[in-house]
């Protein structure tokens, strides 16, 4: 499955922006999405994740209550709402997709979209 990530760009702090993560193939409802953030001199983050089935969803715990991750299956995209960002959110963010269960892990995830970049001023 190929992923591209898009909706990224500038916001103040408390904004809002949703994030998009397209992927092409006809199995992608069978894949978890995850999303990770990388922001410069950082070790890559988990964000959130999406299961396949049930829409079970995990999110890291810095984004809690801020973020939410949904999927359209029929439309092949997977969502990440966020509000309330704050100038640490700033990052490149990428989505990844992974068969079996949902982790937080990054090495666990199979393909990956290229990023998206979020940038919050303060």
């Amino acid at each position: 499955v190929q992923l591209q990530a898009f909706g990224g760009g500038l916001v103040q702090a408390g904004g809002s922006l949703r994030l998009s993560c397209a992927a092409s193939g006809r199995t992608f409802s069978r894949y978890n999405v995850g999303w990770f953030r990388q922001a410069p001199g950082k070790e890559r983050e988990f964000v959130a994740a999406i299961g396949w089935s049930e829409y079970r969803t995990d999110y890291g715990d810095s984004v809690k209550g801020r973020f939410t991750m949904s999927r359209d299956n029929a439309k092949n995209t997977a969502y990440l709402q966020m509000i309330s960002l704050k100038p640490e959110d700033t990052a490149v963010y990428y989505c990844a997709a992974k068969l079996g269960r949902i982790t937080g892990w990054d090495l666990d995830y199979e393909y990956w979209g290229q990023g998206t970049q979020v940038t919050v001023s303060s």
